[in-house]
This record gives structure tokens, C-alpha cells and sequence, in this order.
């Protein structure tokens, strides 16, 4: 299979800017970028299911350019319905660092802010250079603008594609970058870039992009009650992405192994052979955990994410440190114990049981457990050397209910 049927057959291609960049694809050899603005100090997976691309691209010998939007990011790309808040020039630097960093290290490639060929350009040079380039019509015909037109669009954001296209142009002049990728909707700026090459420099530039990968519903893949699955693990740990990935819907899980892994078309086709016969293996989901997981954080953290979940499983959380606690238990706010604690006192002081006599009755029908290990004793004292290593207290009332407690 050539490179660009292999981008086929995973859905990862929506539209080509022209059919010449198939064989060009197929050859190596060209540059290209892909862009984020620095809106927060991490990605999240939505960037990364757009920025395997630039791994896969990498690997047929084309030489990739991650583009940080140090000045489009005080801007702002048009939503389809409201405009972005704007962010300070503060919080763009910080985020610029973030995702450089992570972006280094994830990917592995090099890494341009468009801050450094923009801030010198004064708004005269600005609309002569390339304002006058862009014809009001057809700018209006971009889908991301005519979305905005009846409730309205700012001229600073109107002005992004202007921005977006100046990037392209730079990037064609200095590192000879003949190809923007992006999701799909980008292709309205992507177009926009291809534009102003041709006509200020008479060139061929061209554009790919990529479906948005999303849920059955539409949705946005990685949104889980509100909250981007962040590839930084200090903001969402290998165990949050291992349980939103193993839960998953079914009928959508061989296209995420398709667009999200390099596992190879023979591999993929044997793993839904092997799912669709055994459906509750779930061999499928734990292969995209294990190859996203073991990609953005590492192998080991793979393996802590899969000794935590089985651990909860079953109940048996007697090995877990304080670092799997706060993986596994990230969710809930612990509540304090300052003193050595009797557990029918704790059980109500933590709000595990709303009343003494409820605590007994809990106790006496075995229903508590403490760091895995099921108390009988009404007179068991919980102490500071029965923590997790001196300082977290896992309490399970019944089956599933956990409560954690914190040593100060």
C-alpha cells in the first residue's frame, strides 16, 4: 500500500487541494506543517489525533514543522458560533513554552511560532503585502466566516484567515514548506494560504485535510463531561485515559484503531476478527489504550494504568502507593484527618456514613474496607502508620463507593 492509500484506508484523508499531491505524497521529500495556538499550556487529544499525521508523513520521508501560534493565539480562529476570549500576551507566552516542551517530546519534531515573523509587521505593510491579496467575496464564501454572519463576526477575527495564509507564505519562502495539513475545519484558511503563494510568488503550495474525529453522536473525540483529555499526565493520568479509552463505544472502536495507531491493516483486520468473536475481551479497546498510552506518557505508565483499573476491579487496592491513589482517585476531594481516629468517628467525620449508628451497622455487615483490608473491629483506631504511605486513607463502603481521607 502507497502512503496515500494507507492514509485512505484509515480515514484520515477528506480533501486534497489538488490530485498532483497524491504522487508527491507517495515520493517523500516535502515539507509541511501542521498549527495549534497556545489557548491553554497543553495538548489535549484533539490535537493529537490531527498530529499523527505529522508521524506518519514523517515516517515516508516528508519533513514535518509544528507551528505554535504565538500571534494568531492572541487573536483568535473563528468558532462557528461565538467569538474565542481573548487571552493575555502573558498566558500566550506560558502556553508557548507548555506546548513546545510537550510537543518536542511527544512528537519529536521541529517546533516555529509565527510570533517571530509577525510581530515586525506594521498594519501598513500588513494590508499592502497581503490584504490586498484577498478579495472581501471571497472570504466571505469561507464556511467558517458565512457561519458567523448572522450573529456576527469581529474584524480582528475575520482578519485570522489573513494571518493564518501570512504563515503559510513565510513558511513556502524560508523553509521551502510546500504542504499545510490540519483538520477539516481549517481548509478555509489552508486554501486562503495556497492563494497568496500562487499569486505573490507565482508557486504551487498545497493542502490536505483531515475528518474530525469524532463520536457516533458527532462529538468531538476526547470530550468527557466537559473536559479535555489533556496529553500533559499531570493533567489527565495515563489511569483517566485508560478508562475513558476502554469505555469507549463499541462500533466506533476499529476506526479509532485505524486513525489513532500505527498498528498495520493486517494487525487491525485480526484484532476485529478476534473482537468481533469475543466481544468481551475487549481486545480491541485495551489495543488502543495500550498504543496511545504507551505513545504520549510511556510504557510503564501503561502498566500502572492497567494494574490500577483491574486492582479497583477486584477490589484489592492493598499494593497501591500514593501516587496510584491520586491517579486512580483524582476525582474526589479527600477529606481531612488531623489525629489518630477511631473508625466509627472517621467513617462519620469523612462522610462515608451519615451517622454512628449507621457506621456499626456498615462494619458488622463487613461493608467497609481500609486500604483493601475489610475492618470488623467497632474499635479499630486508624492511625498514621496504617496510611498509604503515611498519608492517604481508601475507604470503600460497599462495593464501589470510595472515599479518600488525607493525613495532615
Amino acid at each position: 500500500m502507497t502512503v496515500y492509500e494507507d492514509l485512505q484506508w484509515r480515514g484520515l484523508i477528506q480533501e486534497i487541494s489538488s490530485p498532483e499531491l497524491i504522487d508527491r505524497l507517495n515520493n517523500g521529500g516535502m515539507t509541511f506543517y501542521i498549527g495549534t495556538d497556545p489557548t491553554a499550556d497543553s495538548m489535549h487529544i484533539g490535537h493529537y489525533s490531527s498530529f499523527l499525521i505529522c508521524k506518519r508523513l514523517a515516517k515516508a520521508g516528508h519533513r514535518p514543522l509544528l507551528l505554535v501560534g504565538g500571534a494568531t493565539g492572541l487573536i483568535g480562529d473563528p468558532k462557528p458560533t461565538a467569538e474565542r476570549p481573548l487571552i493575555t500576551k502573558e498566558e500566550v507566552d506560558k502556553n508557548i513554552k507548555g506546548l513546545t516542551k510537550q510537543a518536542k517530546k511527544i512528537f519529536g519534531f521541529e517546533v516555529v511560532n509565527n510570533w517571530d515573523w509577525t510581530k515586525d509587521v506594521n498594519i501598513c505593510d500588513f494590508l499592502r503585502d497581503y490584504g490586498k491579496y484577498f478579495n472581501i467575496n471571497y472570504m466571505l464564501a469561507k464556511d467558517h466566516v458565512k457561519s458567523r454572519m448572522d450573529v456576527g463576526i469581529t474584524y480582528a477575527e475575520f482578519s485570522y484567515m489573513l494571518l493564518q495564509a501570512m504563515d503559510f507564505y513565510y513558511l513556502y519562502k524560508e523553509y521551502n514548506c510546500e504542504l499545510q495539513v490540519a483538520g477539516s475545519d481549517q481548509w478555509g484558511n489552508i486554501t486562503a494560504g495556497i492563494e497568496l503563494i500562487r499569486k505573490k510568488l507565482d508557486k504551487e503550495a498545497y493542502g490536505m485535510v483531515m475528518p474530525l474525529v469524532t463520536d457516533s453522536r458527532g462529538n468531538k473525540f476526547g470530550k468527557t463531561e466537559g473536559n479535555a483529555l489533556w496529553l500533559d499526565e499531570n493533567k489527565t493520568s495515563s489511569y483517566e485515559f485508560y478508562q475513558y479509552l476502554i469505555n469507549l463505544e463499541d462500533s466506533m472502536i476499529i476506526e479509532y484503531l485505524k486513525k489513532l495507531t500505527f498498528l498495520s491493516k493486517e494487525e487491525i483486520e485480526a484484532i476485529e476478527k478476534e473482537n468481533n468473536e469475543h466481544p468481551e475481551r475487549r481486545v480491541a479497546h485495551k489495543a488502543l489504550a495500550h498504543e496511545i498510552i504507551c505513545d504520549i506518557h510511556s510504557e510503564e505508565s501503561y502498566n500502572e494504568a492497567v494494574k490500577i483499573s483491574e486492582a479497583l476491579f477486584s477490589g484489592d487496592i492493598k499494593s497501591f502507593n500514593a501516587k496510584e491513589v491520586e491517579m486512580a482517585f483524582g476525582g474526589l476531594t479527600p477529606f481531612e484527618v488531623k489525629e489518630d481516629k477511631n473508625i466509627i468517628d472517621l467513617l462519620v467525620d469523612g462522610g462515608v456514613c451519615s451517622s454512628k449508628r449507621e457506621a456499626r451497622e456498615f462494619i458488622n455487615n463487613g461493608s467497609i474496607t481500609l486500604n483493601g483490608e475489610k475492618v470488623t473491629d467497632l474499635e479499630f483506631v486508624v492511625s498514621k502508620d496504617k496510611c498509604i504511605e503515611d498519608k492517604y486513607i481508601v475507604v470503600r463502603r460497599g462495593k464501589k463507593k470510595y472515599f479518600i481521607g488525607e493525613y495532615k
